[in-house]
C-alpha cells in the first residue's frame, strides 16, 4: 500500500481530519525532501522519508482533540507509539522504519523513543515547523525552539543542533498553502 492509500483505509470517512492530516503530512514531507536536497552528504533513504513524513501522524484519529478533529479517547501525546502500532498491524513488514518514525516524532522525541536514525531524525525536525491548530502557519525556528520549551530545555536544544545539522539556505522554496514544493 502507497502512504496515500494507508491514510484513506484509516480516514476515508474522516473527510475534515483526513485533509488535516494530508495537508499537514506534505508540508513536513516537503521540509523533509528539501533537507535532503540540500544535503546530499546524508544519502538518506528518500523513499522512507517520504513515507515517513506522509504517514507519522497516521494515529492522530485515535486521540481526544477535538479542535483538529481527533475524537478518539487517548491522550494526544501517544499519537505517535498508537500510529506505529496502527501500521505494524497492516503486518507488512515493509512499514517497520515507517512505524519507528510515528513512534519517534513526538517532541523530539519520547523518553526511550528518540529518533535514532537520519530519517527519523529529519522527520521530527521537519514536524516542527508546523502545526495542525493553525496549518497555515509556518513556525520560524525561533518560534519553534520556543515551542518546543513546555517538553523541557534539552528538547529546545535538540532542536537548534538538528537545525544546524540540517539548515537549508532559505524556506522560500517551501510553499504552505497547496502543500507543493516549488522549484
Amino acid at each position: 500500500m502507497t502512504a496515500l492509500q494507508i491514510i484513506d483505509f484509516f480516514y476515508a470517512d474522516e473527510a475534515d481530519l483526513r485533509h488535516l492530516l494530508l495537508h499537514h503530512s506534505l508540508q513536513v514531507r516537503d521540509r523533509a525532501l528539501l533537507v535532503a536536497d540540500c544535503h546530499p552528504e546524508f544519502a538518506v533513504d528518500r523513499g522512507l522519508l517520504e513515507r515517513g513524513a506522509l504517514l507519522h501522524d497516521i494515529g492522530i484519529g485515535l486521540c481526544d482533540a477535538p479542535s483538529i478533529h481527533c475524537h478518539g479517547s487517548r491522550p494526544y501525546i501517544e499519537h505517535g507509539p498508537l500510529g506505529a502500532r496502527m501500521l505494524r498491524e497492516l503486518g507488512d513488514a515493509e512499514l517497520e522504519p515507517v512505524a519507528r518514525i510515528c513512534e519517534r516524532h513526538t517532541g523530539t522525541g519520547l523518553p526511550g523513543f528518540e529518533p535514532e536514525t537520519l530519517e527519523e531524525q529529519i522527520v521530527c525536525y521537519a514536524d516542527k515547523f508546523y502545526s495542525k491548530s493553525h496549518p497555515e502557519r509556518t513556525r520560524t525556528p525561533e518560534q519553534t525552539a520556543e515551542s518546543l520549551r513546555r517538553f523541557g530545555e534539552h528538547c529546545a536544544a535538540r532542536f537548534w543542533e538538528w537545525h544546524a545539522l540540517f539548515k537549508v539556505p532559505s524556506d522560500s522554496s517551501l510553499k504552505g498553502e497547496d502543500g507543493n514544493r516549488g522549484q
